[in-house]
């Protein structure tokens, strides 16, 4: 690896835990079963709801750039289908807005987020946020997390036209950085959207790999092996400073 000059992060999985995510959704899976009048609450509709979202994202991820309000929509129809109900179409964009409203509310950095992001700048490396997501989530996202003193860029799926794994995301990333891609190394969660991903354009890969906190595209048949295996972000320091 070259003189390493940025450390490019994702953002849900990463920054913060994948763990908070089903917590924070159920009172809207509740809520969701009472209005497609099905019995038994969030127990009845959530296996459901899982497996809605990996038909779904299995059929968005070979599209290089997608709205993922879209894919939330998709979703949503694809669960009221897989469960009988044709209820008003209304339901699929109240679903997409409940769950927005959630994850920007509720989630929370990793306790060693905010230290770990500091001591990589006194290293005198650039900070950059690259997420798939749309603007409308991530712009409340980094005023509720507060990160936005703690990087110096960041950018969207929606602003790149661009989605993860596709290399186009990951070339703006680098030209925003001011870097090649053997200065710069991706962190991230999910084998298939980051490490493929960055690894595919030369940029080397940290999996963050927690109990219980796995992507939920990640599959052991695709060939995406990372640099390296972290459990916590503090261990991003001594990769760095090894690789000095």
């Amino acid at each position: 690896m070259d003189v390493l000059r940025a450390v490019f992060f994702d953002l849900g999985g990463t920054l913060f835990s994948n763990r908070q995510i089903p917590v924070a959704c159920m009172p809207v899976l509740a809520e969701a079963a009472v209005r497609l009048r099905i019995d038994g609450g969030v127990a009845s509709i959530g296996l459901a709801f899982v497996e809605a979202s990996r038909f779904i994202n299995e059929r968005y991820l070979s599209r290089p750039y997608y709205l993922h309000r879209d894919l939330f929509v998709d979703t949503a129809a694809r669960l009221r289908e897989a469960l009988g109900r044709d209820v008003s179409e209304d339901f699929d964009t109240w679903f997409y807005e409940a769950q927005r409203a959630v994850m920007i509310r509720e989630m929370v950095l990793r306790e060693d987020c905010l230290e770990t992001l500091g001591a990589l700048r006194e290293r005198g490396l650039r900070l950059v946020l690259v997420s798939n997501i749309d603007d409308d989530f991530l712009e409340p996202m980094l005023d509720n997390l507060g990160l936005r003193a703690h990087l110096d860029d960041w950018i969207s799926s929606e602003a790149a036209r661009s989605c993860k794994p596709d290399a186009r995301i990951f070339r703006q990333a680098l030209a925003r950085a001011g870097c090649e891609p053997g200065e710069a190394l991706f962190v991230g969660d999910s084998r298939i959207h980051d490490i493929q991903g960055a690894r595919a354009v030369g940029i080397p890969a940290v999996l963050i790999a927690e109990e219980g906190g796995v992507s939920h595209l990640d599959d052991e048949s695709f060939d995406a092996e990372p640099d390296h295996v972290i459990r916590t972000l503090p261990e991003l320091v001594g990769i760095v400073d090894a690789s000095r």
